[in-house]
């Protein structure tokens, strides 16, 4: 049975125009393929909010030409640069940091946050949206990945909406409403049997361990089918993307881990697949382009032209699938552990933390040549294998439990103790400790072995 995280959006924001949106990460790929179809649809679209991180140049431009009262940096030195590069006369606010970044996420100006944020950095201001009661355009699935139980239970508070901009979910969410299955308060029949998520393979398909444990950065970030920023590419490339979507579903969807099912579809043409109790199945097809995707959430429940060139099934030619290799690809499997531990123990709740800092920071050291492609399994794997075992790693900082002392610990939503004495992750501020915690450790594991590149990290 499907049981959508979230309910429909209302008539209120439906009947809107313009809708004000919030554009947090507007200078990542997903940020500035939503600029263009907002500027496709200036009658729809207002840019109310917009936030960067780095690209302090390209935000400015971004500011320049639509205006928007508020804006947001990473820190105060891209702050201070950013009102440099601003012109004359146009002196909107301007937000630091993950707490500016919630405040924009809430702003009462805006009707509609698109969370495009790459990585856990984008945790606080998901959840900042959620308590506003924001319709969310959700491109961050480390959101979910991290606190899919917690933005479920806020949304539930606060009617605040979840629409996926995930290719993949994407497409599971429209061949869910194609069956009406989303509509009866976001709950569906049981009609529903599989979720099944495709994946392209990445640039190494079909590769062995041998060949993966010399490939470059620069191969790894060639991808065959989509432009994305660098960490989704490598998390593409070694099969973790998909892991996180494996997990991102189990939130959106409320589906059993079982009945989700990942096969590589190398033409990246079938975004995903619902299979229904009858044996049929729906398919969702398109050319590999996120505006699609982005056009769909922002646009709901309205269709709108996205500029993507439509998809020549002849001209495509053949439509492949095949299994995952597991023991090439082990990212997948990992996820597919954490998950089990997640849906079957209340103590599993804090893997998928473990699981995302370890992979943010193995991809990061891989990006800057510090450690080989397969030790990017390998670090993720020991992490999770340390806080399992629930003991101090004699090479790093325990994250085995974090610390749930204070005088917020039984507050709404706060973090609690399930009947077992195990640590349920419900609380924010837990969860970015468990992150930083986890970040150092494997950091440590890096330094201290020095590795390069050996696949035994």
């Amino acid at each position: 049975m499907i049981r959508y995280i979230s309910r429909m959006p209302d008539r209120a924001w439906e009947d809107a125009t313009p809708r004000t949106v919030a554009l947090l990460g507007s200078t990542g790929s997903i940020g500035t393929s939503a600029l263009k179809v907002i500027e496709a649809h200036p009658d729809l679209f207002r840019v109310a909010a917009l936030a960067g991180a780095r690209n302090v140049r390209l935000l400015a431009e971004q500011a320049a030409r639509h205006r928007p009262a508020h804006l947001g940096v990473l820190d105060e030195a891209g702050a201070k640069e950013l009102r440099a590069l601003l012109p004359a006369r146009y002196a909107p606010e301007i937000h630091v940091g993950p707490e500016g970044y919630a405040t924009l996420a809430a702003l009462p100006d805006a009707s509609t946050v698109l969370s495009a944020q790459v990585g856990a950095a984008g945790l606080r201001a998901t959840v900042a949206a959620a308590r506003a009661g924001k319709v969310i355009c959700l491109a961050n699935k480390e959101s979910l990945v991290l606190a899919g139980a917690l933005i479920r239970q806020i949304c539930a508070e606060t009617g605040a909406v979840v629409l996926p901009v995930d290719s993949e979910h994407n497409a599971v969410f429209q061949a869910l409403r194609v069956h009406d299955t989303l509509q009866d308060g976001g709950r569906a029949p049981h009609a529903v049997r599989r979720v099944i998520l495709t994946a392209s393979g990445g640039p190494f398909r079909g590769r062995d361990r041998a060949f993966l444990s010399t490939v470059t950065r620069e191969q790894a970030l060639n991808h065959p089918n989509w432009s994305m920023g660098a960490k989704i590419t490598i998390d593409s490339a070694t099969l973790m993307n998909k892991g996180l979507e494996v997990i991102e579903a189990y939130h959106l969807y409320g589906v059993a881990p079982e009945s989700i099912e990942v096969v590589v579809h190398p033409q990246s043409i079938v975004h995903s697949l619902v299979e229904y109790a009858d044996g049929s199945q729906i398919a969702h097809l398109g050319t590999p382009d996120m505006r699609i995707a982005i056009a769909y959430c922002m646009a709901w429940p309205r269709c709108v032209d996205t500029g993507v060139a439509p998809l020549d099934l002849v001209r495509a030619g053949s439509l492949t699938f095949e299994a995952p290799d597991l023991s090439s690809f082990p990212c997948l499997a990992l996820a597919r552990r954490v998950l089990a531990r997640e849906a079957g123990s209340p103590g599993g709740a804090a893997l998928p933390v473990v699981l995302n800092a370890a992979n943010e920071v193995a991809v990061d050291l891989f990006l800057h040549g510090r450690i080989g492609f397969m030790d990017i399994p390998a670090l993720i794997e020991r992490a999770l294998d340390a806080h399992e075992a629930g003991t101090p790693d004699t090479n790093g900082p325990d994250t085995s439990a974090p610390d749930t002392s204070g005088p917020d610990t039984n507050a709404p939503g706060a973090a609690s103790t399930g009947t077992d004495g195990t640590f349920l992750m419900h609380d924010i501020d837990h969860i970015e400790a468990l992150d930083a915690a986890t970040r150092r450790r494997v950091r440590h594991w890096a330094d201290a072995a020095g590795t390069q590149g050996t696949g035994n990290a």
